[in-house]
């Protein structure tokens, strides 16, 4: 199995984010693309454990779709590749002890043009004595800018967590940001994006017509997810099917 150069983990560590090309190849696209529209359209039923981030309770429907721990509700995707693969990669990053702490599937409705606001993913996260923390961001979907792919601030996760706030009815996280001095990364599908857990990031909306799909696995500490749990915290909540 080929590893992380030198290269990559200094990037990662000075960057705060790493872009890796083909995780997966086309054939297991396909098929993490049908169980994906599985949990969308709640064959498998994921009621409690989604919402819409845009955090609009008058839209109707979701325009921006978190489904929380996939791979508690489908366990087979538990040791399909990319849980598999992106857990080898954190431990290169930021060492042996890094253990799944949770997945979840965000998916970007068509035309929604609804923006998932700058903010960092430590900000949702209990204070804990060790930060190491890292998610990796696969495509489903091509992302591209039209319909929402990731920005990234290069060496943010270097300073302190920001202010946030909380948008509309139980909507996502916000801090400030620009894309002034970011990055946007687009991707095809089955390639992904590892970022620190304090790297701020956010994605325009999608004008586009198609969806943008979005698998996301994450990685911090075997200790610190045990203290997580024992502070009975699981990175779930109450959500609502729309």
């Amino acid at each position: 199995m080929q590893h992380l150069t030198q290269d990559q983990r200094d990037f990662f560590k000075d960057q705060g984010y790493l872009t890796i090309e083909n995780l997966i190849p086309a054939a297991e696209v396909e098929y993490y693309s049908e169980i994906y529209n599985s949990f969308l359209d709640n064959t498998i039923d994921s009621s409690g454990l989604r919402s819409d981030l845009s955090g609009d309770p008058e839209a109707g429907h979701e325009k921006i779709t978190q489904i929380m721990v996939p791979g508690r509700l489908f366990p087979e995707l538990l040791n399909k590749p990319i849980h598999e693969k992106t857990l080898r990669i954190a431990k290169e990053l930021l060492g042996e002890d890094m253990q799944l702490d949770f997945d979840m599937l965000i998916n970007k409705a068509p035309g929604t043009h609804t923006e998932t606001p700058w903010h960092q993913d430590e900000a949702y996260w209990p204070d804990l004595p060790d930060k190491r923390a890292v998610s990796c961001w696969v495509a489903i979907d091509r992302a591209l800018l039209e319909n929402g792919c990731m920005w990234y601030t290069p060496g943010s996760h270097k300073g302190e967590v920001l202010p946030h706030t909380q948008i509309g009815n139980k909507g996502a996280l916000q801090c400030r940001g620009s894309e002034e001095g970011s990055v946007y990364v687009e991707l095809n599908p089955g390639s992904c994006v590892f970022h620190h857990g304090r790297t701020l990031h956010y994605s325009r909306g999608n004008t586009s017509k198609f969806h943008r799909r979005a698998l996301i696995t994450n990685f911090r500490p075997g200790l610190m997810i045990e203290l997580e749990r024992s502070m009975g915290y699981d990175h779930t909540g109450e959500r609502k099917v729309k």
